[in-house]
């Protein structure tokens, strides 16, 4: 199911008709208030929020998905007319998985609510040829936990977005290897990259905040990209 808060009306029903036309599942909602009654009731997969709201800002709505302990993961899109770098990066910084400007093509907005939707489908894990203890890794004292999702520095418990704990993961499991922008943002958004997007540099300055000193392992190579580059070896 598919949460979408969008105060103009004509935006609103064009983007549930398409989602519906995807063979999705969405909620429209005009208000903050009435996107907040429905989270009572029951909690998406996917959150698309509008920015410029009547009665709640968008970035306010985020940030309170991501201080509650039951959405601190869920996958949230921002959708908005403010497409300047700042108030990209802000929305990023906030714990948004991806950003998109209006106006936006509906194939481009139904390509990432499926990356989104895809990746944070546990039933998408591989299920043979694989052990649990593959599915743990361990370096620069940072554990990740993949069929938990569950992530650890230093031994404490860190809370991740899901894009960030799909940056992480990817980093990971690619051990000393550099990755460039590129083939991080395809991997982990499952789209091209754009040059302008600062996406990935975003997701990995949090990262390196909420790891604490072991974001330290997380190592900028210039002009290409990062790499993980942790003590210890793979669990």
């Amino acid at each position: 199911m598919i949460y979408l808060l969008e105060d103009d009306a004509d935006i609103r029903s064009l983007v549930m008709y398409a989602l519906v036309q995807a063979g999705l599942d969405p909620r429209g909602y005009g208000t903050a208030s009435a996107f907040w009654r429905a989270m009572r009731e029951k909690k998406p997969d996917i959150a698309l929020l509008d920015v410029m709201l009547p009665d709640e800002d968008g970035l306010s709505v985020l940030r309170k998905l991501r201080a509650d302990p039951a959405t601190v993961r869920m996958p949230v899109l921002i959708l908005t007319a403010k497409g300047t770098e700042f108030d990209k990066v802000s929305g990023l910084d906030m714990g948004a998985d991806d950003y998109l400007a209006k106006p936006f093509g509906m194939m481009e907005l139904i390509a990432r609510v499926k990356s989104l939707l895809r990746r944070a489908d546990p039933t998408q894990a591989p299920k043979t040829g694989s052990s649990h203890s593959q599915e743990l890794y361990s370096a620069g004292g940072v554990r990740m936990d993949m069929m938990q999702r569950k992530v650890w520095a230093d031994g404490e418990p860190v809370a991740l977005t899901f894009k960030e704990f799909e940056a992480l993961a990817y980093l990971m499991k690619n051990k000393d290897i550099v990755l460039t922008r590129e083939q991080i943002m395809s991997s982990v958004w499952s789209y091209d990259y754009d040059g302008e997007n600062r996406t990935v540099d975003v997701h990995i300055r949090a990262l390196r905040q909420k790891l604490g000193p072991c974001g330290g392992a997380i190592e900028t190579v210039r002009n290409v990209g990062y790499r993980f580059s942790g003590s210890a070896n793979m669990a």
